[in-house]
């Protein structure tokens, strides 16, 4: 059986304020050709369908399109709610959608409730879990106590049971929506550590022959069987150097797994330059940036003036702009408690002004008003010294 692993769609997520929907379009016209063009016989989709709970019509609009084209395709698919979605709202509808062959799997009460498919070499049991917050599924699942790991588990041992009554040979794939052990983050996932530590072993899903991961960004794979497709896009800068994919997953007779990435469309690549600003704008290293999303970091001692109008000029899309001054012997690499042991308050002051303004010194005016906001601090401080208690 030939399956097309995908996540973390995100749809109505912009990227530093820059939309993707035209990008998440593409990308949805990708996965429904890949469909057809490879001959594949289910869809996986493992969570974060949408940026937020309550989706922007655009977003819905993107959704409610590409279910009708899986479904004019007929070609089941199988989706689980992820920790941005509102498994509620997403849910709404799953058992008439269900008819049309998406199944939507966002109740944690219905882990063990697989949609069952077959091929030439016979069942395959497929399980969606959705993702699991532990103070919320906890008492669902009868745990007193416990985190990701303990619910996950519970969920998991569901599974097994099921599976247990499920006819000899039948294959079994798992839907998750989680963070296992093992795996890279990237900046762009939400952290799901409320509820008690974040991670939980793979371990977790032995005896399935296939676990379709989502949340991680990146795409990876764990195990043979267990693997994270990553998102379809760029959602933060960490992300530059990682290749978009969905795996295309074929699943054999006895349960063995082989896969190979699909590439998905990349709207525009992504570079995080470091550089003085002279730099940036003058050297021929980046010429090959000058249509890149662009992170820029200044190196240069004192903040130049208009940076981000002067970037753009070169790199018409920058969108981030930092800045990171290189040491010099005047910025010695010390702790600022030792930097500043010993010396009066006005004196931190003024070192204050020059650290946030290189290269400029505090003019008169301004350092009469510091000494006359100290003066006034322990004036204050001494009268309330002095009110009985």
């Amino acid at each position: 059986m030939r399956l097309l692993h995908t996540s973390d769609w995100h749809l109505g997520r912009s990227f530093h304020r820059e939309s993707l929907h035209d990008a998440q379009r593409a990308f949805l016209d990708h996965l429904v050709a890949v469909v057809e063009e490879q001959r594949v016989d289910a869809v996986l989709v493992a969570g974060d369908v949408y940026d937020r709970a309550l989706p922007g019509l655009e977003a819905v609009a993107l959704f409610d399109d590409v279910l009708n084209r899986l479904a004019a395709l007929d070609v089941p698919t199988v989706f689980i709610s992820g920790n941005h979605d509102s498994a509620r709202r997403l849910g709404v509808g799953a058992r008439l959608i269900g008819r049309a062959g998406i199944h939507l799997r966002t109740d944690p009460g219905g882990c063990a409730d697989p949609v069952l498919l077959a091929d030439e070499h016979g069942p395959v049991a497929v399980y969606g879990l959705p993702y699991l917050e532990p103070t919320l599924v906890r008492e669902g699942f009868g745990l007193e106590r416990g985190g990701h790991a303990a619910v996950l588990g519970a969920a998991m041992d569901r599974v097994r049971a099921d599976l247990a009554t499920r006819p000899e040979g039948t294959r079994a794939v798992v839907l998750a929506h989680a963070f296992v052990t093992g795996g890279t983050p990237s900046d762009s996932e939400r952290d799901i550590a409320v509820g008690g530590v974040a991670a939980v072993p793979a371990s977790v899903f032995d005896g399935v022959h296939y676990a379709a991961l989502g949340h991680l960004h990146g795409c990876q794979t764990l195990a043979p069987h267990l693997r994270y497709s990553g998102s379809p896009l760029a959602y933060s800068f960490s992300e530059a150097k990682q290749r978009k994919s969905t795996w295309l997953v074929d699943l054999a007779a006895d349960g063995s797994v082989t896969a190979e990435r699909v590439y998905c469309p990349e709207p525009r690549p992504l570079a995080p330059l470091r550089d003085t600003l002279e730099a940036l704008l003058t050297s021929d290293t980046y010429t090959k940036d000058e249509q890149s999303w662009v992170q820029a970091t200044l190196t240069d001692a004192a903040r130049p003036s208009e940076p981000m109008e002067r970037l753009r000029r070169r790199f018409p899309h920058t969108l981030q702009l930092l800045f990171d001054p290189e040491e010099t012997p005047a910025q010695p690499s010390q702790s600022y408690a030792a930097r500043v042991s010993g010396r009066a308050d006005l004196e931190i002051a003024e070192g204050f002004l020059r650290h946030v303004r290189p290269g400029t010194d505090p003019d008169e005016d301004e350092l009469d008003w510091l000494q006359a906001g100290f003066e006034s601090v322990r004036q204050s401080s001494e009268r309330k010294a002095d009110l009985p208690r």
